[in-house]
Formats: structure tokens, sequence, C-alpha cells
């Protein structure tokens, strides 16, 4: 095979992920033709065999509706998950916060800068920790003003606590850390995977398969090249050059 069609949902991270996959067929001679799009239209185009690779379905949960029996599921590329996070630089207000148990009885913001797609999951934490009956509200944003609103929240040191999906690359520019989630309401760790379309793989190459199922680029990794296309100024295809040369993380 000499052309692949790779597609991505279109969004920074999903676009460099995508490209950081290019790097592996590229190795096979293989020039990655790339569509983004949204879920529904890419879920119908692999249902219909139009896409050949899709970099990353993020399962068993959130993304089982880009799955069809026209499909299967290679690798594990990283490790998406959601939680509720404080910046390390914010003093003392949250210095000795380590839980979401412990957000009622601290001194922080009460409004919870929330990304829109992340509003159901962060009214399930609110929910299962009695959040609102201790004055937090839920201030919902578009993604990505919500991402500039925390960021400029943290620098000018208010205590705030971020609902994220990590990776992201807030999580790479900011000392952020997670807090505990005891009763498990922010959801489990999901799995990033590949997915092809059978009749792709049938045709490609079987080291080129094996290599894409063995492909791991991990949370941190993901985060940076995140960062590199947000604040460095480069493409996504230029960030996974610069990862795959060893320049975009210290070794």
């Amino acid at each position: 095979m000499t052309a692949f069609t790779l597609a991505y949902r279109n969004t920074p991270l999903h676009a460099v992920v995508a490209a950081a996959v290019a790097r592996v067929l590229e190795a096979y001679e293989i020039e990655p033709d790339y569509i983004a799009g949204d879920d529904a239209s890419l879920a119908k185009m692999m249902a219909d065999g139009e896409i050949d690779l899709f970099a990353t379905a993020w399962l068993p949960t959130m993304d089982e509706g880009l799955l069809s029996p026209a499909v299967e599921t290679l690798g594990n590329l990283y490790r998406p998950s959601f939680g509720f996070f404080v910046s390390e630089s914010a003093g003392s207000a949250l210095s000795g916060l380590t839980s979401i148990e412990g957000l009622a009885a601290s001194s922080v913001a009460r409004n919870l800068i929330t990304p829109e797609s992340l509003v159901s999951r962060v009214r399930q934490v609110v929910a299962g920790y009695r959040l609102t009956e201790a004055g937090f509200t839920i201030e919902s944003q578009p993604d990505e003003q919500a991402y500039e609103t925390a960021a400029a929240a943290i620098e000018a040191g208010e205590p705030v606590v971020l609902p994220l999906f990590t990776p992201c690359y807030l999580v790479h520019s900011i000392p952020l850390r997670p807090l505990a989630d005891p009763k498990g309401a922010a959801g489990s760790e999901l799995e990033a995977r590949l997915l092809i379309n059978k009749e792709s793989r049938a045709k490609a190459d079987s080291d080129l398969i094996d290599e894409l199922d063995e492909l791991t680029l991990g949370n941190k990794v993901v985060s940076a090249l995140d960062n590199a296309v947000r604040h460095l100024g480069m493409s996504a295809d230029e960030a996974a050059e610069e990862w795959q040369r060893g320049k975009l993380l210290p070794r």
C-alpha cells in the first residue's frame, strides 16, 4: 500500500497524535491522506470503509459510537482520564488540599471553570461530593475559552479548581496536580486506541500492523505535543517530527 487515509477528530491534540502515527506510516513508504471532522461524519465514513486508520478512539465508553463491524482496534497510545486539578503555584490556599473530598471545607474559588464538553462529567462529580451544598457552581464556557480563562486565573494567583481531561497542554505548561477521587465520581481511566479498517489491515504489511499495535506515546508526550502546537508555533507535523527526534521533551 502506498496511500492511507488517516482520520482524526478536529482538535489540536488529536491532530498532533495523528501526525505522530503518520511517522510510522511514512517509515513504510505510506503517504497519509489526513481527514479531520466531527464524530458523526467520521463514524459514518469509517462504517462505510472510507477511512483506513483513525487516531484515536477513547474506549471503552467515550467513543464507542465510532466502532462498527468494519473496523478493529489496535494499540494503546495513551490513557485519557478526567479529574479535578489544582495549581502547585497557588500558595497556601491549596497546599493541603489532596482530595476532592476536601473541597467543601477548603477556601478554593467556588466557580468551577468548565469546558462545555465536560459539563456532564463535572455535574457527576459535583453531585457525588455534594459540592452544590458547599456553594460550588459550574461556570461553563466553550472549551478553548475555558482553557484560556483557567490559565489566566492561575496566573493571577486565584485558588481555582480545574476540571480537565488529560492529556492536555495545560498539564504540560502549568504545574498542576490531580486531586484524589476516592468515590470514583470522575469515572475510570480510558484507553486511546487506533481504529483500522479490516480490509486495510488485511492488505497492510504485517510489520506495520505490529508497529502500530505497539506504538506508545503516553500522556506526558501527548500533552507536550499539544502544547507545541498551541504555544510554540508548530504545525502538528512539525511537533511530531520534533518528538521523533527527541527534541520536544528532555530525556
